[in-house]
């Protein structure tokens, strides 16, 4: 199963451009990729998600078919960008659905505009940095604008290369996402005021622990009662834990839709 074809338009919000790419029709799911990735990062879930419902894949900040914005890369900015995107669409609310870096950045967009969100997907995503394993940050913090060459060398570049607007701009965006991925933070208090509901998605073998997932569940009320017979003690949020799924095929394997469409349609 392939990515459906769709072409891409720019969009001009908060002062730069935001490619993004609409499959299928219904109700808007807005899909935010992972760092140095595209829409393509999904893989065949992006089909799997479009039947049914109009599927919007953003290219967020420098990434992908966006082209290299001249402003530092931060969560809570390129939140605005999301929210802005979605009103410049006439979509009154929209589901979010994002993965790792996207996850971060739909999370902050759920934060700062919880009026434009209908509900929240957070997949491989943390709600403060030191919710990743060690070697995860390790990594993070090791990395720099001295980078960008080495990586060419990377899937990820050959990715960024055939759809980016410009290639020699790779080393603007390894140097704004290195630069973002080293700030620090804790969204714990904000993650326990939101109001829609929101599934957490992660793989028994991902970049943060299982124990980081059910924290973020239990912020929002979860896992904290049974659930009657009736149902009853149920929050409207969900917790899943993948088997067999890792940080780097979470995004590509179609359980990740089978397990999240039903809280996408869930009334």
């Amino acid at each position: 199963m392939s990515i459906p074809t769709s072409v891409s338009t720019v969009a001009h919000v908060n002062g730069i451009q935001l490619a993004y790419q609409v499959f299928g029709t219904g109700s808007p799911l807005v899909l935010l990729h992972g760092g140095f990735g595209s829409v393509e990062m999904f893989g065949p879930n992006v089909e799997l998600l479009a039947n049914g419902r109009r599927v919007i894949g953003v290219d967020l900040q420098s990434h992908g078919r966006s082209p290299a914005a001249d402003r530092p890369m931060r969560f809570e900015t390129m939140a605005d960008d999301i929210a802005a995107l979605i009103k410049e669409l006439g979509i009154e609310r929209a589901a979010i659905m994002g993965f790792s870096l996207g996850g971060a950045v739909a999370l902050r967009t759920a934060i700062q505009h919880p009026e434009l969100v209908e509900r929240l997907v957070l997949v491989s995503a943390v709600f403060k940095r030191n919710g990743w394993y060690p070697e995860m940050t390790a990594g993070m913090d090791s990395m720099g604008p001295e980078t960008a060459e080495p990586l060419k060398r990377s899937p990820m570049y050959e990715a960024y290369a055939r759809i980016a607007p410009r290639t020699e701009d790779w080393p603007v965006l390894v140097t704004q996402l290195t630069t973002a991925l080293k700030v620090d933070y804790d969204w714990s208090a904000e993650v326990a005021r939101l109001p829609m509901p929101v599934m957490i998605v992660i793989g028994d073998a991902d970049g943060l622990p299982p124990s980081h997932a059910v924290e973020l569940f239990g912020l929002l009320g979860g896992g904290k009662r049974d659930a009657n017979w009736d149902r009853s003690g149920m929050t409207h949020h969900r917790l899943a834990i993948l088997p067999g799924l890792t940080h780097y095929d979470i995004n590509l394997s179609p359980a990740l839709s089978r397990a999240v469409i039903p809280f996408l349609d869930n009334p």
